[in-house]
């Protein structure tokens, strides 16, 4: 009983927290079946409602749902695979490689991740429209694929499993710097690239105010601009919305299935030793 008592008390926190975490998600769900009337009722449905229909149509008339969702996941994936790369790119020669000023250049690289974002909004926009790239998808995800978090997560993931000896037998081998960074580095770190992408993709999916900076055109909306921006009329369709919520959760929830397991891996590197 001493040792079940426990166990029993540790799953029912377990599961209150697991219930709790995955509300939000059923919540908007169940919304995105109702009418704006019933959403706002006293009390609100707890149950799915007939109205998916409807609020399916009403979507796609308040917004292109379909064209600003391939936006969004356009950005994401473009911005992801350029920042799995170039850091990784980045990382590596941090790790390799011996120059002169290497560990001033990544302390200063590592000082700028202290810099609030929101300080570098007005230079990044000056930069951005002097580049000629303003109201431009490119403008959205080029900027932050060789990020200061990104190399050093890498950076010392290869610190803590990969050994200068292999690189060293590589280069006898007569293996080039980029056939080693690609052939024999990369399928090394695959848990911290995964770590990375999986964090890069939900931070660029649900990146809201760098498109309301730099994106003008409602054809270019991403979805977060796009649903922010049907709020602001009158009566909004909260049914639409919130299907639209819903629908625009997807792509994260599968970029997660598809990532957690190396995601999982990079983060408990390290944690057990022998």
């Amino acid at each position: 009983m001493r040792r079940t008592l426990p166990n029993i008390s540790l799953h029912v926190v377990m599961i209150i927290g697991v219930l709790i975490t995955i509300f939000p998600f059923v919540w908007v769900a169940i919304m995105g079946t109702h009418s704006r009337s019933d959403i706002f009722s006293s009390p609100p449905p707890f149950y799915f409602g007939d109205n998916l229909l409807v609020n399916y149509e009403k979507l796609l008339d308040v917004m292109p749902f379909w064209t600003v969702l391939f936006n969004s996941l356009f950005v994401s994936v473009m911005g992801t695979a350029g920042a799995v790369f170039f850091c990784s790119m980045c990382a590596y020669g941090f790790f390799a490689y011996d120059f002169r000023g290497k560990n001033i250049v990544f302390g200063v690289m590592i000082a700028s991740m202290m810099v609030p974002p929101i300080l570098t909004i007005i230079p990044s926009f000056l930069t951005i429209k002097f580049l000629g790239i303003l109201d431009t998808h490119f403008a959205l995800w080029f900027p932050g694929i060789a990020n200061a978090f990104g190399i050093f997560l890498i950076r010392q993931y290869m610190v803590n499993s990969i050994t200068r000896d292999l690189l060293d037998a590589a280069k006898v081998d007569g293996a080039s710097d980029f056939r080693i960074y690609w052939s024999v580095v990369l399928p090394l770190i695959k848990p911290a690239l995964a770590t990375l992408a999986i964090v890069m993709f939900i931070g660029l999916w649900n990146n809201f105010l760098a498109p309301l900076i730099l994106i003008s055109t409602p054809d270019k909306y991403v979805l977060t601009l796009a649903l922010r921006s049907v709020q602001s009329v009158a009566n909004s369709p909260w049914g639409a919305i919130m299907l639209g919520t819903f629908l625009s959760m997807v792509p994260l929830l599968l970029a997660f299935m598809f990532f957690s397991k190396q995601m999982m891996a990079g983060l408990t590197a390290g944690a057990v030793k022998g």
